[in-house]
Order: C-alpha cells, then structure tokens, then sequence
C-alpha cells in the first residue's frame, strides 16, 4: 500500500503492545531521507495519535487510526495490514474491549 501523506512526527519504532502505539525515538524530519523504516503520526489538536504509518523503503506496510471518546480514552483502531485488510477493535470508555 503506498500513500503521499506529510506526517506531524516521525519515530524510530514503538513500545509495548497497549493502543494506541507507543512510539519511541523521535526524529527530526530530515532524518528519515536516510532511514529504511520509520514510523509516521498525525495527530489532532489535543496531540493524540490519530493515524501511524509504518514506512519501509517508501511504502506504508501498517496503518492504525485512532478515535476517542469525548473523555479521551480510545474508542477505535483500525489495522490495516500491507495485504489492505482492516480490523476494528472498540473499547469503551473505561479502556474495556468490547
């Protein structure tokens, strides 16, 4: 999947396995000219992560797009995997998994 899109912050990877990803070891802008892989983020105006893009060599191999309950907590992720399947996972505003 490939995708022209200017990202808010760039990272090196992520931690843990809680959503929405953790991402760690930002980087400048100018650094991902000479990177491989990296991951992208959009966020929105309170800074949460709205869309993570993880890019190698120029192509997008996985997505995750967030939404938020009015208080904050997560409400959905969609996955999308490098074959373009999607997954949906909710969560109540608690952080429970529905």
């Amino acid at each position: 999947m490939t995708d022209t899109i200017t990202y808010d912050r760039y990272f090196l990877s992520y931690s843990g396995l809680s959503l929405p990803l953790k991402l760690v070891g930002e980087l400048d802008p100018a650094e991902i000219d000479n990177r491989n892989t990296f991951f992208g983020a959009c966020e929105d105006k309170q800074g949460r992560q709205i869309l993570v893009h993880k890019v190698v060599y120029g192509e997008v191999e996985l997505e995750h797009r967030y939404g938020y309950h009015d208080c904050g907590a997560l409400s959905w992720v969609d996955i999308r995997d490098e074959e373009g399947d999607t997954q949906r996972l909710n969560f109540a505003a608690d952080g429970s998994k529905l």
